[in-house]
């Protein structure tokens, strides 16, 4: 299917010419001689590029081009005219003109900005298409009331530029939610850099952070650019920041009160624009009280509080969750399903882990349970308190069966399951620690 190209302008001849030349390039073409009836065209063709006149009787091209990027502002508009000067470049510019031509009119200039006008806005919506796909890859699963309030702070929060501070459980789901800010955001465009306050030692927190200069102490040989300067224009999450040392918190405090940073061994000032979004699964309140959290931080970050809730507090959504990490694996493993009397005997668990033990559980009966079914018999304990593991025969057992393939293959199999059980369910690690490649291991699984 070729492009429509619509042509407006008040010349017969430069239509007719316009039109032979384009046509003869493969595109369609669609002419108007005035901005009203360019419009009409518009709403009822919806082409994919507009070529317009300036000069133009009526409703001239300015006026047009407004009206055209009021209503259908995806569609790129080149501007062209006979008597052209800064100031009307400038104009048709800053109202959305993607090009301006002047008479007399060059083929290939016109083919040109046409093929890069049309390139620009397939780029566009493919980054449109992955800006979606990635918001719905972040979105928070369930309807259950607590998951709706949920997602209507989150739609509150996310447009504006205030901060943010997550709190909730281990497992719960922050970082998600974080993530949905950001993507929602004005700033989804920019970058989301995160910083895991937990698992970075006091003495290097300065360095990830603020960066640092070439010879800035022993080790330095070049220039390191820091988490609050690669966040620039974007967010910032700091999780776990609950486990920031104090002396960390106190310079964290001023770069957010200022919004400047100076990387070590630097003297220059540098200014930065930065959101902040924090996360804990602490209660800094007592946090503060026991003196390891800063008062002043904590009203400094706690602009727009969040609380996930914990998945005990939406048992109605684990049907919901389990589907969606069903739907996860179907590209890695065999397709499953789960019994009804399954998701009943799941929802009635405490789920102390929260969502990421019921993600855990999911890919392991993935792995484990050998049919297209997950039923009742195939949960283990604890979240099945009837379950009494048949164990494959080991050691002396062995010697029950008959044939030695028949023994390999038990134990075999037993082998595999115990070490992906000790491993957490990662075939990568399992393959290494066991030395056996991951596409073995997978075919054992039925992957």
């Amino acid at each position: 299917m070729f492009p429509t190209i619509l042509i407006v302008d008040d010349e017969p001849s430069i239509l007719q010419i316009l039109k032979c030349m384009l046509a003869d390039e493969n595109f369609e073409v669609i002419t108007a001689s005035n901005g009203y009836e360019a419009l009409k065209i518009i709403e009822a063709e919806s082409p994919d590029l507009v070529l317009l006149d300036i000069w133009l009787p009526g409703i001239d091209g300015i006026e047009t081009l407004k009206e055209i990027k009021k209503n259908t502002p995806y569609i790129p508009v080149i501007m062209i005219t006979g008597h052209g000067t800064i100031e009307t470049a400038v104009s048709a510019t800053k109202f959305g003109a993607y090009d301006f031509i002047e008479k007399p009119l060059s083929i290939d200039k016109i083919i040109m900005s046409i093929n890069n006008a049309l390139n620009f806005r397939r780029l566009e919506e493919e980054n449109k298409y992955l800006r979606k796909k990635t918001i719905e890859k972040n979105m928070i699963s369930g309807n259950s009331p607590a998951v709706a309030a949920l997602k209507k702070q989150i739609a509150a929060a996310a447009p504006t530029d205030a901060w943010v501070l997550i709190t909730g459980k281990n497992g719960t789901g922050k970082e998600l939610v974080a993530r949905t800010i950001h993507y929602l955001s004005n700033r989804a465009e920019q970058p989301l850099i995160d910083v895991n306050c937990a698992a970075i030692p006091e003495e290097l927190m300065e360095n990830e952070l603020f960066g640092y200069e070439k010879g800035a102490f022993a080790g330095a040989t070049t220039k390191s650019i820091g988490k609050f300067e690669l966040a620039n224009n974007g967010t910032l999450f700091l999780d776990e920041v609950g486990d920031m040392d104090l002396k960390t918190q106190a310079k964290i405090l001023r770069v957010l009160q200022e919004q400047q940073i100076q990387r070590v061994g630097g003297i220059r000032t540098l200014t930065i624009n930065v959101r902040i979004i924090a996360a804990s699964n602490k209660d800094l309140e007592k946090e503060i009280v026991k003196g390891n959290f800063r008062e002043d931080l904590y009203f400094r970050l706690n602009v727009i509080p969040i609380e996930v809730p914990s998945l005990r507090d939406r048992f109605e959504d684990i049907p919901i969750l389990v589907e969606t990490f069903l739907n996860k694996c179907t590209k890695q493993c065999r397709r499953k399903k789960i019994t009804e009397d399954a998701l009943e005997l799941l929802s009635r668990y405490s789920w102390p882990g929260n969502v990421r033990e019921l993600k855990n559980l999911v890919e392991r009966l993935i792995i484990m349970v050998q049919g297209d079914i997950i039923d009742v018999s195939d949960i283990p304990a604890p979240y099945n308190p009837d379950f009494h593991e048949e164990m494959v025969p080991t050691g002396l057992g062995l010697y029950s069966i008959n044939h030695l393939k028949n023994a390999q293959k038990a134990f075999e199999k037993e082998f595999i399951r115990r070490k992906l059980l000790e491993n957490e369910n990662n075939i990568k690690k399992t393959a290494e620690i066991i030395g056996v490649d991951q596409s073995y291991l997978r075919k054992k699984l039925n992957f």
